[in-house]
């Protein structure tokens, strides 16, 4: 992976999570990272973090990188890829776009009748590539050749769980994997409130409870028990643990989180 190069049209907050989480992964280095943005100044500062090279345009990220991360708003697509169809095709690069809302069948309109010459992966990341345990939406269809397949997957695979879904349900994926984060965090706080509310020092609630959420969602994925399974584990009968459960019930908990997904969707 010593010549293989990664370049982010977009230098925001989730395309430094990736740059964070592939650099510190140990899969590449800050030198073999290129990125553009539309404000120089601040790019560079940004890039000056972590050892990337700041270069001015998307052509020179496009000529430059084998695997590009279209990392802009999702209105400015447009804008900035289509004068670069021709550069773009016939190449061995190949995109991953992690713009919400982008499909794949959305390129190949904005690429027209060179679409079929530029490989495309469009998927949805979350912040906790930063450390390791993210995971990456990913649209089942793409135009990936095999071998970029594969180095789509050993890349970003490292830094993040690779799920594949059916183009129409890349909206609620996103809402689960994308949105749902805001949701975990302010779960976090509210336990970390509770635990002030007790005696705890904050810190130290803040990170029990940092601690039980990734242990709970690396138990599920070890062992693939239901979660409802899960939680009858953890309720005695009579315990401390039921009580909470009952009280949680009783405030439509679930039905709350699921309104919540709602809002987003609708």
């Amino acid at each position: 992976m010593s010549d293989f190069t990664v370049g982010f049209i977009g230098f925001g907050n989730m395309a430094q999570a990736i740059t964070k989480g592939l650099i510190e992964a140990g899969v590449v280095t800050g030198e073999q990272i290129i990125a553009c943005a539309a404000h120089f100044d601040r790019l560079e500062r940004n890039a000056a973090k972590y050892g990337v090279k700041a270069v001015q345009t998307a052509e020179e990220v496009a000529d430059a990188a084998k695997m590009i991360i279209v990392a802009i708003k999702p209105y400015q697509i447009a804008s900035v890829l289509q004068p670069m169809t021709d550069l773009l095709a016939d190449r061995d690069s190949f995109i991953v776009s992690i713009a919400a809302g982008w499909t794949l069948a959305d390129y190949e309109h904005l690429f027209g009748d060179k679409h079929e010459h530029i490989h495309v992966q469009c998927t949805i990341p979350n912040t906790p590539m930063a450390v390791g345990k993210g995971v990456l939406v990913t649209e089942a269809v793409h135009t990936l050749k095999d071998d970029q397949r594969v180095l789509f997957e050993q890349l970003l695979g490292s830094i993040s769980l690779v799920e594949r879904v059916n183009t129409e349900h890349m909206g609620i994926g996103m809402c689960i994997a994308g949105c749902a984060p805001a949701f975990t965090d302010m779960y976090l706080e509210a336990l970390g409130d509770a635990g002030v509310k007790y005696g705890l020092p904050r810190a130290t609630a803040y990170r029990l409870a940092a601690k039980m959420i990734e242990g709970v969602g690396a138990l599920y994925l070890a062992s693939d028990q239901h979660p409802g399974a899960m939680k009858d584990a953890v309720c005695s009968p009579g315990g401390t643990t039921i009580k909470g459960v009952a009280s949680l019930e009783e405030s439509a908990f679930r039905g709350e989180v699921i309104k919540a997904i709602d809002a987003i969707e609708q």
